[in-house]
């Protein structure tokens, strides 16, 4: 078995984005500290793998964790290294919000053992991050990546999105430039998704904001690759560009079938096998339900023989060095090739996907049309 990643939510921001169906709400220190204290007694009463394996990621996500105080992550990461057997060389991530954290906090977080940031830095357009309800501005994502390098980080990654309403490709090259001027170790790139229910869906339904353009956002898309693979980074992963040697640890986990333990409200887990689970989305619900039994999944799913085949088909596809077909008849004792000859036949004549040697990748008009070849295996 792989090594696990221990995923831990923090559901606190100090402002919600009008793009945003994360399970979040807004930071109160009460409320904060409560928190901490029911995530400590999940970690200390969690059996649901019982001997765990061993821990080499710890990723704490959200919401903003950096709105902790440094000792409320110290007691988190001891309770982690309490109940699992973490690596001395474990990736140690912390997802901040631009202008969230001073250069003393950051520093206090480097000295309790976190090692890799990564932070939403979205668009350097301070009108586009406005419209997107975002908190900081471009000067705030600046300063911050300046602090988080004085503090010692060598591992940091920022997002980026592309097809903002209104967003142009003069704007997205400007947002480029800015990025590889920094030259964080790791980009992630996502093209927007309108999520029905959010404040920016209700935008574009109103008019109040332009309805994103798709057609822009692959050329978006297209130039990002581009200028990264010049700029000296590895498109390893359908919406994650590294250079050499920084791919995400923990993400990569999600991707090859690794087991990962989550713990927080909302929080998804996996055992390496058939098994996932999830906890309790609402914040409230999920304190009470930890407060009264120290646990909070509510729901359980057992994959099937046939549902662990396409995850391991549309998973495995998202990493661009692509699936290993070997590797796929081993572990299920039947061949791809034979359960889906027409659609990888339809596929290859497309231009979507490819074989190299042992492995099936997608192709770049693969990975931007991946929801549709994934479609097909599920």
């Amino acid at each position: 078995m792989k090594p696990a990643g221990i995923y831990i939510h923090i559901p606190f921001c100090r402002s919600r984005c009008s793009y945003c169906d994360f399970a979040t709400g807004m930071y109160s220190a009460a409320m904060a500290e409560r928190y901490v204290l029911s995530l400590v007694n999940e970690i200390k009463s969690w059996r649901e793998v019982d001997p765990p394996e061993p821990v080499d990621t710890i990723y704490f996500g959200g919401g903003t964790p950096s709105l902790l105080l440094p000792a409320q992550l110290e007691t988190l990461l001891t309770a982690v290294h309490q109940r699992f057997s973490v690596s001395a060389d474990a990736e140690v991530t912390i997802e901040i919000n631009p202008g969230s954290a001073t250069p003393e906090t950051l520093a206090e977080f480097r000295d309790l053992g976190i090692n890799r940031a990564s932070f939403g830095a979205q668009t350097f357009d301070d009108g586009e991050l406005a419209r997107l309800g975002r908190s900081h501005s471009a000067d705030d994502t600046r300063r911050t990546f300046r602090y988080l390098r004085d503090a010692g980080f060598v591992n940091v990654s920022f997002d980026l999105i592309a097809g903002l309403p209104g967003q142009t490709m003069a704007g997205w090259q400007r947002n480029l430039d800015e990025a590889f001027a920094l030259r964080p170790e790791h980009l992630s790139f996502y093209l927007l998704e309108v999520h029905q229910g959010t404040p920016l869906a209700s935008h574009i339904k109103s008019a109040l904001q332009p309805q994103p353009d798709e057609d822009l956002a692959a050329e978006m898309y297209a130039v990002m690759l581009d200028r990264a693979v010049a700029a000296g980074y590895e498109h390893y992963e359908i919406s994650n560009l590294c250079l050499p040697g920084y791919e995400s640890r923990h993400n990569t986990k999600y991707w090859t079938a690794a087991p990962y333990y989550g713990f927080g409200c909302s929080a998804h887990s996996y055992d390496g096998g058939c098994r996932r689970w999830a906890n309790e989305r609402e914040l409230v619900r999920y304190l009470k339900m930890i407060e009264r039994d120290g646990a909070a999944i509510v729901s359980e799913t057992r994959l099937t023989k046939v549902e662990r085949q396409a995850e391991a088909v549309f998973l495995g596809l998202r990493m661009m060095q692509g699936l290993s077909l070997k590797e796929y008849s081993r572990m299920f004792g039947t061949e791809l090739g034979a359960q889906h000859e027409d659609d990888l036949a339809r596929f290859r004549e497309a231009g979507l996907i490819e074989c190299s040697g042992d492995l099936l990748k997608l192709t770049r008009a693969g990975a931007l049309l991946s929801n549709e070849v994934f479609a097909a295996f599920v």
